[in-house]
């Protein structure tokens, strides 16, 4: 974990919240690279949610809403964790969460001295208008799902979509974490992707397993995630949600263990008979062909960008042995790279950088590329290895004869002469391999 810390310091992934002043606890900028490699992850889980299937739409939410859609989901009331403070260190610790006596950073020879556990509540309070009082409360959204849930009738009338059907989003959430950290894996703004799949009663345990298996392999065959690291959690039954009928964790084996990536919830009718009793619509669906109405039931798929960013990253990392020297590589499937193409000139002369130039001008309409001409070629090559750039291409006096470059892959470290003419079909071939 330490060695992907820096590595986002150093070449521009993540960097601490406003580090100029001291920084801030538990929150984290995205530099150049860290932003694109967020909307790469956001465009692959878009395109496998909602652009490649035909019963999948997508919704963008407000992050504020109504007070009482939170009365409604149960938030305000339960959302909330056990806390409990440390006399001696001043620390807090969630009650269920207290960490190993090493780690509790008490006084010398002093040991925790604990107060009782008190609930407190997760949800940020905010106040709408110019005057703080109780009938201008509002609070940031701790999750994106009940955006969805309070739209169903609106995007299903206006989508004319019938169960089984899904309402996708992508956005921000806020919780105010107790024991936040691990980098990235716990923080209190976080980017969600969620779906809520509503399917008719009596067929949600099919359809539950249907999104259980194709997140799984979403994760392996879209992004590249070695199978190896990954497990279903199944929760048991006494640990499960009043309202839901079943959970599965998808799980990734981190270096502090393993720990949640995705959750797959079965959720039956609970959030629309909720806030069809909270707010007196009825949110049932009629099908006009079989004549029922019944209320939906849900699945649910939620993952958050961040803590997917992070396994990417620690799923990729690696170390080599390159002409005798060591080598950091980042594995990253070539879709998600947040720089696709390097472009370097062999030469500072004979018309290589302006050549090279012309070739960065042509591809960049197609690619996110990166020219460099700084430095000898093999030094070159290993900063792009080091942030995952799958494809290098060097303009030489050859380029110059007969407008072939050399192709250069990440991980095989093949090199092959290519005509610029055949460069962007090849290119998007391997990218999309």
């Amino acid at each position: 974990m330490d060695k992907i810390v820096n590595l986002c310091k150093r070449r521009g992934f993540v960097f601490p919240s406003s580090e100029i002043y001291g920084g801030f606890a538990s929150t984290w900028d995205y530099g150049p690279l860290g932003v694109e490699l967020k909307r790469n992850i956001r465009e692959a889980w878009w395109r496998f949610m909602v652009t490649s299937r035909e019963n999948v739409v997508g919704l963008d939410s407000a992050i504020l809403m109504h007070p009482r859609v939170w009365e409604a989901s149960g938030h305000i009331a339960g959302f909330s964790d056990p806390l409990v403070d440390c006399r001696n260190c001043k620390r807090r610790f969630r009650a269920d969460h207290i960490p190993e006596k090493a780690d509790r950073q008490c006084p010398k020879g002093m040991e925790c001295d604990l107060t009782e556990a008190r609930q407190f509540n997760l949800m940020f309070k905010t106040f709408v208008g110019p005057v703080e009082e109780d009938a201008a409360v509002a609070f940031l959204r701790p999750e994106t799902a009940q955006g969805i849930f309070v739209n169903f009738q609106n995007v299903q009338q206006a989508s004319r979509l019938k169960p089984p059907f899904g309402i996708a989003q992508i956005g921000k959430s806020f919780r105010n974490e107790i024991t936040p950290g691990n980098f990235i894996f716990r923080t209190r703004e976080f980017e969600q992707m969620e779906m809520e799949f509503f399917v008719k009663p009596g067929t949600e345990q099919e359809w539950f397993d249907y999104w259980r298996n194709a997140r799984m392999q979403w994760y392996t065959d879209w992004l590249g995630v070695k199978a190896a690291n990954l497990r279903f959690y199944d929760h048991p039954k006494e640990d499960l949600a009043h309202y839901s009928k079943g959970t599965t964790d998808i799980e990734y084996l981190y270096p502090f263990g393993w720990g949640e990536l995705e959750g797959v919830a079965s959720r039956t009718d609970f959030d629309l008979g909720q806030h069809t009793q909270y707010s007196g619509k009825d949110l049932s669906f009629f099908d006009d062909e079989t004549r029922e109405r019944y209320k939906p039931y849900v699945i649910e798929p939620a993952a958050g960008v961040d803590r997917i960013l992070l396994v990417t990253l620690l799923d990729a990392y690696d170390e080599d042995v390159q002409n005798d020297e060591p080598r950091v590589v980042l594995r990253l499937k070539p879709r998600l790279a947040p720089i696709k193409v390097g472009i370097f000139p062999l030469l500072r002369k004979d018309g290589q950088p302006e050549k090279a130039l012309e070739l960065r001008d042509l591809l960049k309409q197609r690619f996110a590329v990166f020219y460099d001409q700084a430095g000898a070629i093999g030094r070159r090559y290993r900063r792009q290895d080091e942030v995952g750039t799958p494809f290098c291409l060097t303009v030489d006096h050859q380029t110059m004869q007969d407008n072939t470059v050399t192709l250069r892959d990440r991980d095989t470290l093949e090199q092959i002469r290519l005509p610029i003419d055949r460069l962007i079909p090849e290119l998007v071939t391997r990218i999309e391999a």
